[in-house]
Protein backbone atom coordinates (compact mmCIF):
# COMPACT_ATOMS: atom_id res chain seq x y z
CA UNK A 1 0.00 0.00 0.00
CA UNK A 2 1.62 3.81 -0.98
CA UNK A 3 0.32 6.36 0.97
CA UNK A 4 1.84 10.02 1.33
CA UNK A 5 2.71 11.14 4.92
CA UNK A 6 0.65 14.10 6.39
CA UNK A 7 3.41 14.44 9.30
CA UNK A 8 6.45 12.61 9.98
CA UNK A 9 6.78 9.75 11.24
CA UNK A 10 9.38 7.99 13.40
CA UNK A 11 11.72 5.42 11.21
CA UNK A 12 9.17 5.82 8.18
CA UNK A 13 9.69 9.68 6.78
CA UNK A 14 8.61 13.33 6.90
CA UNK A 15 5.71 15.63 5.84
CA UNK A 16 4.94 14.71 2.05
CA UNK A 17 7.09 11.64 1.34
CA UNK A 18 5.50 8.79 -0.64
CA UNK A 19 5.96 5.57 1.01
CA UNK A 20 5.30 1.63 0.73
CA UNK A 21 3.84 -0.01 3.79
CA UNK A 22 1.69 -2.84 5.02
CA UNK A 23 -1.85 -2.63 4.55
CA UNK A 24 -2.84 -3.05 7.93
CA UNK A 25 -0.55 -1.04 9.33
CA UNK A 26 -2.28 2.10 7.10
CA UNK A 27 -5.49 1.00 7.36
CA UNK A 28 -5.52 0.95 11.39
CA UNK A 29 -3.17 3.22 12.07
CA UNK A 30 -1.69 5.81 9.63
CA UNK A 31 -4.97 6.38 8.09
CA UNK A 32 -7.14 6.49 11.01
CA UNK A 33 -4.68 9.05 13.44
CA UNK A 34 -5.00 11.49 10.47
CA UNK A 35 -0.89 10.62 9.78
CA UNK A 36 -1.50 9.09 6.11
CA UNK A 37 -3.35 9.23 3.04
CA UNK A 38 -3.22 7.09 0.68
CA UNK A 39 -1.37 7.18 -2.59
CA UNK A 40 -4.05 7.99 -5.32
CA UNK A 41 -3.64 10.70 -8.10
CA UNK A 42 -6.72 12.68 -6.52
CA UNK A 43 -5.23 12.57 -3.12
CA UNK A 44 -1.69 13.96 -3.98
CA UNK A 45 -2.83 16.92 -5.97
CA UNK A 46 -5.31 17.76 -2.28
CA UNK A 47 -2.20 17.22 -1.03
CA UNK A 48 0.31 19.42 -2.97
CA UNK A 49 -2.28 22.24 -2.74
CA UNK A 50 -2.70 21.67 1.55
CA UNK A 51 1.21 21.75 1.21
CA UNK A 52 1.72 24.56 2.81
CA UNK A 53 -0.38 24.66 5.48
CA UNK A 54 0.54 21.41 6.52
CA UNK A 55 4.09 22.71 6.99
CA UNK A 56 2.84 25.52 9.35
CA UNK A 57 0.97 23.39 11.40
CA UNK A 58 4.43 21.08 11.71
CA UNK A 59 6.52 24.13 12.93
CA UNK A 60 3.77 25.39 15.15
CA UNK A 61 3.80 21.76 16.52
CA UNK A 62 7.72 21.58 16.82
CA UNK A 63 7.79 25.38 18.48
CA UNK A 64 5.12 24.25 21.03
CA UNK A 65 7.60 20.87 22.26
CA UNK A 66 10.83 22.84 22.25
CA UNK A 67 8.40 24.75 24.78
CA UNK A 68 7.31 22.50 26.88
CA UNK A 69 10.90 21.01 26.56
CA UNK A 70 12.44 24.24 28.00
CA UNK A 71 9.69 24.08 30.46
CA UNK A 72 10.79 20.95 31.75
CA UNK A 73 14.38 21.80 32.16
CA UNK A 74 13.35 24.24 35.57
CA UNK A 75 11.98 21.14 37.13
CA UNK A 76 12.82 18.93 39.83
CA UNK A 77 10.73 15.54 39.91
CA UNK A 78 10.91 13.90 43.16
CA UNK A 79 8.09 10.86 43.37
CA UNK A 80 8.36 8.92 46.70
CA UNK A 81 6.84 5.49 47.54
CA UNK A 82 6.92 3.12 50.34
CA UNK A 83 9.88 0.96 50.10
CA UNK A 84 11.48 -2.34 52.29
CA UNK A 85 14.85 -1.41 54.24
CA UNK A 86 16.70 -2.50 51.28
CA UNK A 87 15.85 -0.31 49.11
CA UNK A 88 13.02 -2.10 47.04
CA UNK A 89 10.08 -0.61 46.65
CA UNK A 90 6.56 -2.04 47.76
CA UNK A 91 5.12 -2.29 43.55
CA UNK A 92 6.64 0.00 41.51
CA UNK A 93 6.89 3.39 39.59
CA UNK A 94 5.26 3.15 36.18
CA UNK A 95 5.08 5.93 33.27
CA UNK A 96 1.69 6.89 34.26
CA UNK A 97 3.44 7.62 38.09
CA UNK A 98 5.97 10.17 36.17
CA UNK A 99 3.56 11.72 34.11
CA UNK A 100 1.26 12.59 36.69
CA UNK A 101 4.33 13.85 38.71
CA UNK A 102 6.17 15.89 36.32
CA UNK A 103 2.52 17.39 35.72
CA UNK A 104 2.10 18.50 39.25
CA UNK A 105 5.80 20.12 39.66
CA UNK A 106 4.21 22.12 36.54
CA UNK A 107 4.63 20.57 33.55
CA UNK A 108 1.64 19.39 31.47
CA UNK A 109 3.12 15.44 30.38
CA UNK A 110 1.01 12.22 29.14
CA UNK A 111 1.54 9.05 30.12
CA UNK A 112 2.55 7.79 26.25
CA UNK A 113 5.09 10.58 26.00
CA UNK A 114 7.23 8.97 28.92
CA UNK A 115 9.80 6.06 28.31
CA UNK A 116 11.31 4.32 30.57
CA UNK A 117 15.01 2.56 30.13
CA UNK A 118 14.07 -0.51 31.59
CA UNK A 119 9.77 -0.37 31.80
CA UNK A 120 9.01 0.17 35.63
CA UNK A 121 11.55 1.25 38.14
CA UNK A 122 11.56 -1.42 41.61
CA UNK A 123 14.01 0.77 43.39
CA UNK A 124 14.58 3.84 45.32
CA UNK A 125 17.44 6.23 43.12
CA UNK A 126 17.47 8.36 40.76
CA UNK A 127 16.55 7.62 36.84
CA UNK A 128 16.93 9.34 33.64
CA UNK A 129 13.89 8.98 31.92
CA UNK A 130 13.21 10.01 28.55
CA UNK A 131 9.88 12.25 27.59
CA UNK A 132 8.80 12.48 23.51
CA UNK A 133 7.62 15.88 23.23
CA UNK A 134 7.86 15.59 19.66
CA UNK A 135 9.28 13.30 16.99
CA UNK A 136 12.54 15.84 16.93
CA UNK A 137 11.82 16.71 20.64
CA UNK A 138 13.20 14.11 23.02
CA UNK A 139 14.10 15.76 26.87
CA UNK A 140 15.82 13.67 29.39
CA UNK A 141 14.81 14.19 32.86
CA UNK A 142 16.37 12.85 36.27
CA UNK A 143 13.64 11.83 38.55
CA UNK A 144 14.60 10.81 41.75
CA UNK A 145 12.40 7.84 43.62
CA UNK A 146 12.48 8.64 47.59
CA UNK A 147 11.13 6.44 50.07
CA UNK A 148 7.96 7.54 52.15
CA UNK A 149 8.32 8.60 55.72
Amino acid sequence: MEVILLEKVINLGNLGDKVTIKSGYGRNYLVPQGKAVAATEDKIKEFEARRAELEKVAAEKLAAANTRANALDKLTVVITHKAGEEGKLFGSVGTQNIADAITEAGAKVEKHEVRLPDGVIRHLGTYDVDVNLHTDVVKTMSIEIAAED
